[in-house]
């Protein structure tokens, strides 16, 4: 295979027996071709310049920015062409606007930013007081400028006046924490612009402080935390034959172990009679929250739930219970029918389990809690107790067949959220439900339910 001297590339084969010979000729371009290399090069260069300047461009003009620069480029050349004076005027103030504001951004933003929080964890419904400092650290005066601070999803402006070398600007910030959830207070930019925000200059810090807004929770009494008032464990319904718990004499039948004959009354009925235990098992807690948005009336009652749940789960990690704390995962509405997923919280120390329940949200990609049930029993064994809080829009032969969905023996109160109704107690069947308006009516209905 040969190509001409005027061809892009030549190679020569030649083959002889089983060996093969290949000869490559070096490449020759035309001039047309390396026109077209040429041209394509450059033009990706000044594609790439251009988007610099343009990215510059874009963030240094502010839209009354724009507003200048098209009122000098358009309405000055087209009153000296029509000869209208209200269009020459309109132009000369717009590159006047202009051309005060570039002094404004002179300077180098030498500017050390920090920013301090007294806490990282509060509770809802509180203001914490952050405080920006701004230390001028260079040799020159630093013109004034403004330094913007976001918080959670707002904006927060603060001016800096004129700051000699070396002088610091401290001000304090309000951080509200009205609603549960976790507040990003950063990145902290300075801004450099005129008075009329025509042009700007900015400098971002990459620090970003994190706030927890822990739900409220009520003490709830020891004593009544998962109905358990025995650290070794509590006596169930079901009869063993070995166990701690005595629960009454029998007749011995064959299979009995012969250590729990009972010689007294064997010796007064003369048959062999045996020992009866009921089985005690160590306490372990399990509390459902439910997140499916259709399960709640609004987003006070949701608030509420969480609190409730809060309040359980912070009593029974003081008091070293075996707890699991779950909810549903996010699931994607294409694969609903297919994925299933529980988030299981931390209960490390109470600040952790706070800490996840910060970031809980209801959602109508959540599982309703009937399925977070079923996949906590497959996931827990020796459940002993569960607490499924839920909301007011919950219907309640959903609450009484809750038992379908546990294994025999298994403890089951329904927390219902409901702030437009009474408190309460009643039974569903096997299932105890507790109506809860307000969070401080949760302590006194769980010790009358225990």
């Amino acid at each position: 295979m040969t190509f001409d001297s005027t061809g892009n590339s030549g190679a020569t084969v030649t083959g002889t027996g089983t060996s093969t010979t290949t000869h490559f000729v070096s490449e020759t371009w035309s001039a047309r071709t390396r026109f077209a290399v040429w041209a394509v090069r450059s033009g990706r260069e000044i594609q790439a310049v251009a988007n610099t300047v343009w990215s510059r461009v874009s963030d240094t003009v502010t839209p009354v920015g724009w507003l200048a620069i098209v009122g000098a480029l358009v309405f000055l050349p087209l009153g000296l062409v029509l000869g209208w004076m209200e269009f020459i005027v309109a132009g000369l103030i717009a590159l006047t606007v202009l051309l005060i504001a570039i002094p404004f951004l002179a300077g180098s933003l030498a500017y050390q930013v920090g920013f301090t929080l007294p806490v990282e964890r509060v509770v809802a419904g509180s203001e914490v007081i952050g405080t920006l400092t701004v230390t001028n650290s260079s040799r020159r005066i630093e013109l004034p400028s403004r330094i913007d601070v976001p918080i959670g999803s707002g904006l927060t402006d603060v001016w800096v006046p004129l700051l000699r070398p070396g002088h610091t600007h401290g001000e304090d910030l309000i951080v509200p924490a009205y609603r549960r959830g976790i507040i990003d207070i950063g990145p902290v930019t300075t801004v450099r612009t005129d008075p009329l925000g025509t042009l700007k200059r900015e400098a971002a810090w990459a620090e970003v402080h994190r706030l927890f807004v822990h739900p409220k929770t009520v003490a709830v009494p020891s004593t009544s935390s998962g109905f358990v008032r025995d650290l070794e464990g509590t006596p169930s319904r079901d009869v063993v034959a070995e166990d701690i718990s005595f629960h009454q004499i029998r007749e011995y039948q064959p299979g009995d172990g012969r250590r729990h004959v009972h010689w007294k009354s064997t010796a007064k009925t003369g048959r062999l009679m045996v020992r009866q235990f009921e089985e005690t098992r160590r306490a372990r807690l399990a509390i459902v929250l439910g997140m499916r948005e259709d399960e709640f009336a609004n987003d006070d009652e949701y608030e509420l739930a969480v609190s409730i749940a809060g309040s359980l789960g912070v009593r029974a990690v003081r008091d070293g219970r075996q707890i699991a704390v779950v909810a549903s995962d996010q699931i994607l509405d294409v694969a609903k029918r297919s994925v299933r997923a529980i988030r299981s919280l931390s209960v490390m120390t109470p600040t952790a389990l706070l800490d996840d329940l910060s970031t809980v949200e209801r959602s109508s990609a959540a599982m309703e809690f009937e399925e977070v049930c079923t996949l906590a029993t497959r996931a827990m064994t020796d459940l002993s107790i569960v607490f499924v809080v839920c909301g007011s829009s919950t219907e309640r032969a959903r609450l009484a067949q809750l038992p379908l969905r546990f294994d025999p023996g298994v403890q089951i109160v329904a927390v219902v959220a409901d702030p437009e109704s009474r408190p309460g107690f009643r039974r569903l069947g096997d299932v105890g439900v507790l109506t809860i308006p307000l969070l401080e009516d949760f302590r006194m209905m769980l010790r009358r339910a225990a």
